[in-house]
């Protein structure tokens, strides 16, 4: 295994650590979650850029990746509706987009294609990631509404590109 796809499975490995943090909520959790949250972030950039600068992107990193990201951010988002944060309708828009992408490379891999992340999908990703993030530090009800803005938007935009970008994949499966 290589570099990238060590950090990808140690993003993967933070996720439990993260929702520990949360759920057993001693003093100052909510920090110390954010930070595993930075850090889970931090290896997605990290990863992203080694298997790029090294040439080492493999099938294994384009579907797992992305796979990670979900994970992460779902897990996030939903701790910010249990908590009355985030509205569950902007819950749903992220996980609808995630498995509607999901499915779509699940086609694709079956006919032999990989579809690795778009510019649209790595931006979802880290506005959502950086509104998630700033989420943790209490903002003020303004504020929380321009996030939640911005990562629905994001996500509807990245989820309409990936339907035009990959539609041709719908067609594999109708043989």
């Amino acid at each position: 295994m290589n570099t990238a796809n060590k950090l990808t499975m140690v993003r993967v490995a933070l996720i439990p650590v993260f929702l520990a943090i949360l759920y057993i909520g001693f003093p100052g959790s909510s920090y110390a979650a954010m930070a595993v949250f930075i850090i889970a972030g931090l290896t997605d950039m990290l990863d992203g850029y080694i298997a790029r600068s090294r040439n080492q992107v493999t099938d294994f990193g384009k579907f797992v990746d992305p796979l990670a990201d979900k994970i992460l951010v779902v897990s996030a988002l939903l701790w910010f509706v249990e908590k009355g944060s985030i509205p569950a309708w902007a819950a749903i828009i992220v996980v609808i987009r995630e498995f509607i992408v999901t499915a779509l490379r699940l086609v694709a891999v079956a006919n032999g294609r990989v579809i690795a992340a778009a510019l649209s999908g790595k931006i979802k990703t880290g506005v959502t990631i950086i509104c998630l993030t700033a989420m943790f530090l209490d903002l003020r009800q303004w504020m929380i509404y321009v996030c939640i803005g911005a990562i629905s938007v994001t996500t509807l935009v990245s989820g309409v590109e990936y339907l035009i970008k990959n539609r041709d994949v719908l067609a594999m499966d109708k043989r």
